[in-house]
């Protein structure tokens, strides 16, 4: 999903240009795929509830997919409509595909007894700093937005759908999931199990940090390339390099996360890294 990610991401600079988009409407755009995935988010618990882990991971990849290939097709149509309806549904599909990730990273590392839940958010970063590579591969040789991203979405598609297997930690927690359906249906008993976290005071103040995280991250990841390309007169290639980098310094802080977590704990390790990022921020929008 790494891959999928900075892939697009090193390529804005080059659709942006092929629909003539100014900035506000690029915006608007980019918006489309974060209203996607607050809907999902706020259906995924019910849905993986529903239908379980693989099966959401199965629908999460069809979904993403589908919206990668048309973020593909749509600039090399001239249509931003169709772009639009790619960034829509890969937002939906990152999202339900997050959401069960986490479920099982979580899983694995309650089964192990430590911490390794930044090991596989690495493991996104590795397919990252790769898809950046080859966004800025690609733009050095001339290679479209439409074939990069249609050849990355049916290879990624397969690559997905034949690791699902052994992605679900435990196939009974599925079968536990489907038990529970019937439970769950009875008087808004879904809905209800997946707002009742909401009501602790801790969750809401882990979604205010996830919240800041996501805006600094996200910011980076979207507009990172396009500032590099248009703030210091650089060609598209060099700013895949400079997302590249980006991504890159998160991979190595996600596989020290574990042993800097366990060494300093979280409250201190959140603390500082929500510094050293806003010293960063700082220094990139001066410069």
């Amino acid at each position: 999903m790494g891959l999928m990610t900075s892939g697009w991401l090193a390529r804005i600079p080059a659709v942006r240009d092929q629909l003539h988009l100014s900035t506000a409407t690029l915006g608007a755009l980019l918006l489309v795929g974060s209203v996607g995935a607050l809907l999902t988010v706020l259906a995924s618990g019910v849905l993986v509830q529903r239908i379980g882990s693989r099966r959401s991971l199965v629908l999460s990849t069809g979904v993403l997919g589908a919206g990668y290939a048309l973020m593909g097709i749509g600039p090399g149509a001239g249509s931003a409509a169709v772009l639009a309806v790619g960034i829509f549904l890969n937002g939906v599909g990152v999202s339900l595909a997050n959401m069960v990730f986490n479920l099982e990273s979580a899983r694995i590392e309650r089964a192990i007894g430590r911490t390794v839940i930044p090991h596989f958010h690495a493991g996104f970063s590795v397919g990252a700093v790769a898809g950046s590579a080859g966004g800025a591969l690609a733009s050095r040789l001339g290679i479209s937005v439409t074939a990069q991203l249609t050849a990355v979405a049916a290879v990624a598609v397969v690559w997905r759908l034949a690791s699902v297997r052994g992605v679900v930690l435990d196939p009974a927690a599925d079968e536990l999931a489907a038990a529970l359906r019937p439970v769950a249906a009875t008087s808004g008993g879904r809905l209800r199990s997946a707002l009742s976290a909401w009501t602790e005071r801790r969750t809401v103040l882990i979604g205010v940090v996830v919240l800041a995280a996501s805006l600094s991250e996200g910011s980076a990841n979207t507009w990172l390339s396009l500032a590099v390309v248009d703030g210091f007169r650089t060609p598209e290639s060099m700013g895949g390099v400079v997302l590249g980098l980006f991504v890159a310094a998160m991979t190595v802080v996600r596989l020290l996360g574990t042993r800097l977590i366990d060494r300093f704990g979280r409250v201190a390790v959140l603390r500082t890294s929500g510094l050293v990022s806003l010293v960063g921020l700082l220094a990139f929008g001066l410069a």
